[in-house]
Formats: C-alpha cells, sequence, structure tokens
C-alpha cells in the first residue's frame, strides 16, 4: 500500500503538466498570444521531467535519471524565462 501513493502522486504530476502544456497549447492556437506559447512549452519540459520521474523511480531504479531530469527542469525555466524577457523587448 505504502508504494502506491508515490506512484500515485508522479501520475498525477505527470498528468496535470500534460493537461496543463495541452491547454496552453489549444489556447495559444486560438489567440496567438506568445505567452501562452512559452507556458506551454514550459509546462511541455515539465511533463517529460513528470514522465522521467516515473521512468527513473519507478520503472528502472537501478539507472539513475538525474541529470537528464535537472536538465528538463533547466529546460522548462529557461524556455519561460526566454519567452518573458523576448516578449518584455518586442513592446
Amino acid at each position: 500500500m505504502q508504494e502506491f501513493f508515490p506512484a500515485a502522486v508522479y501520475l498525477l504530476c505527470f498528468a496535470t503538466s500534460s493537461a496543463c502544456a495541452v491547454l496552453l497549447a489549444r489556447s495559444y492556437f486560438r489567440t496567438k498570444a506568445r505567452l501562452l506559447l512559452w507556458s506551454a512549452l514550459c509546462f511541455l519540459f515539465l511533463a517529460l521531467n513528470n514522465l522521467f520521474v516515473i521512468v527513473d523511480l519507478l520503472l528502472i531504479p537501478q539507472f539513475s535519471l538525474q541529470i537528464p531530469r535537472l536538465a528538463l527542469s533547466l529546460c522548462a525555466v529557461a524556455v519561460l524565462l526566454f519567452g518573458f524577457i523576448w516578449d518584455l523587448e518586442e513592446e
């Protein structure tokens, strides 16, 4: 029973990040507001990060995927920061 809760949390985090990415992308294609694009890309990287957490901690715990997970987190923040700066400069 104790092993069920971490798996459920990891899966819910992945599902939430994926849903946010899809909803933000759908809104971007509807309105063409670039901040929605950067936010969607950020959540896409966060969803991939959560997928790597699932693979790393649940499916193949003998291999450490910590570096790719950290790289995906860095990409998520960098994309959002880049989007904020780019949109600020064009106004």
